[in-house]
């Protein structure tokens, strides 16, 4: 029995991405390979992007096409024309929300919208992309003075269209976040921020610990169990760059 497509599922990541232009121009041009060049970005970004809109969907929203004068090529599924029709319908709604409200606002809902585990959001300013080679390093301002990173594929780099600059949020799970309460460097690819503990609670598996940042922004992390913090404990709280994921902020 074939299985019955997702679209919410895919048209909860269209809005902040390339994934549903490249989905377009596929459709237009009927190539995965002039599609990825129309819109600059890479074949491999570009089959990335269909893979993750097929995932999300739940059924391929695009098919191969064999043989023909131009040696075959790519064309949409029925799936895939739905989500494009339904993302359409959403931008056109979303424009029109946006239009009645001030940027800070449409950023605030923007946020909102994102349906994710990952407890810690943080909004950012994109302050350098480094390259090397199949990864790609990315500094971001947070408001009040700190500095995080986050290391990501090139392909997604080019999918979200990363410049210096641009309003991002920084997401990351609570339990990729270590709290110790003795300061020291930080490791080779590693985020370290100093906070003040704002909520402690105790667990076997550990100390569930909410801190205060730069800037009045809040971050939940874990100590060890019996860790010894409690409210107004000073902390620094610690993530892998690798930990930090990336959605753009509107």
């Amino acid at each position: 029995m074939p299985r019955r497509p997702h679209l919410a599922g895919a048209l909860g990541h269209a809005a902040t991405d390339k994934r549903l232009d490249l989905l377009r121009r596929v459709g237009e041009c009927g190539s995965i390979s002039q599609a990825s060049r129309d819109a600059g970005v890479s074949y491999k970004a570009a089959w990335q992007a269909i893979d993750m809109l097929s995932n999300l969907a739940g059924v391929p929203v695009v098919e191969k096409v064999v043989g023909g004068a131009g040696g075959g090529g790519a064309r949409l599924t029925t799936a895939g024309r739905q989500l494009l029709q339904a993302g359409a319908a959403m931008a056109r709604s979303r424009e029109q929300v946006l239009a009645r409200l001030s940027r800070p606002q449409a950023g605030a809902l923007a946020a909102l919208g994102l349906r994710t585990s990952m407890r810690n959001q943080l909004p950012c300013v994109v302050a350098a992309v480094q390259v090397h080679g199949p990864l790609v390093r990315v500094e971001l301002a947070v408001p009040g003075g700190g500095v995080l990173a986050s290391r990501i594929t090139a392909e997604s780099a080019e999918l979200l269209g990363l410049r210096d600059g641009l309003d991002v949020l920084a997401l990351c799970k609570a339990t990729a976040v270590r709290v110790e309460r003795a300061a020291s460097a930080a490791n080779p690819g590693e985020n370290v921020l100093a906070g003040k503990a704002t909520r402690v609670a105790r667990g076997d598996a550990g100390d569930e610990i909410a801190a205060q940042v730069g800037g009045g922004l809040a971050l939940v992390g874990f100590a060890p169990p019996r860790s010894g913090l409690r409210t107004g404990s000073r902390v620094t709280l610690r993530m892998d760059e690798a930990a930090v994921v990336i959605a753009l902020a509107g």
